[in-house]
């Protein structure tokens, strides 16, 4: 998938400038799509170059003038063409996964901190994904929120994006016992 898609969707929350489109994507779309706000700018002026986007400029004082972004009508029915498609299939691609599976050779200790900073990193998300959830839910309960709400993608996108932060807990807790327990029985065996 492109960023294109992920910047079209994103414009789904209504009229944005790149800082704001940056904003939304550090608080809900990146837990399933990661760029950087120079990336946003480059893919906005490709999406108004091509029609999808519609742009217009806020004079303002003190500061330079401001493009905001709006979904065009050509936009909009290309993100729902793009809905429509088979979704390739995900794979992990993780820097830590590759020195873990090079640890044996490698230095197991400094794989065991960043393990735990992984640890670290998932808990803050976790918070500031709860921080969203609640912002979302706007005082409703889940059940009413998902009956009633116009919109519920980005809620269902967060709760991956949660379950993915868990299960990165959960196994960076396995993995941290077994390396102890191998510590461990490595000292025991040692004259």
């Amino acid at each position: 998938m492109s960023l294109k898609y992920a910047v079209l969707g994103a414009l789904l929350e209504g009229e944005a400038s790149g800082y704001d489109l940056a904003k939304i994507f550090d608080v809900s779309v990146s837990n399933f799509w990661a760029a950087t706000p120079q990336q946003l700018y480059r893919e906005l002026e490709r999406l108004a170059a091509d029609g999808l986007v519609e742009a217009r400029v806020v004079a303002q004082d003190r500061r330079p003038n401001k493009r905001m972004f709006t979904l065009s009508a050509a936009g909009r029915q290309d993100l729902a063409a793009f809905t429509a498609k088979e979704p390739r299939p995900t794979a992990a691609r993780d820097e830590l996964l590759v020195k873990v599976q090079a640890l044996d050779v490698g230095d197991a200790d400094a794989v065991r901190g960043h393990i735990a900073e992984r640890m670290d990193w998932a808990r803050g998300k976790l918070a500031r994904y709860e921080r969203v959830r609640i912002h979302l839910l706007g005082g409703l309960s889940e059940e009413d929120f998902l009956r009633d709400s116009d919109r519920i993608g980005p809620y269902l996108t967060l709760m991956r994006g949660m379950s993915f932060e868990e299960e990165n807990l959960r196994w960076a807790r396995r993995a941290l016992e077994i390396l102890d327990r191998r510590a461990a029985n490595r000292t025991v065996q040692l004259p």
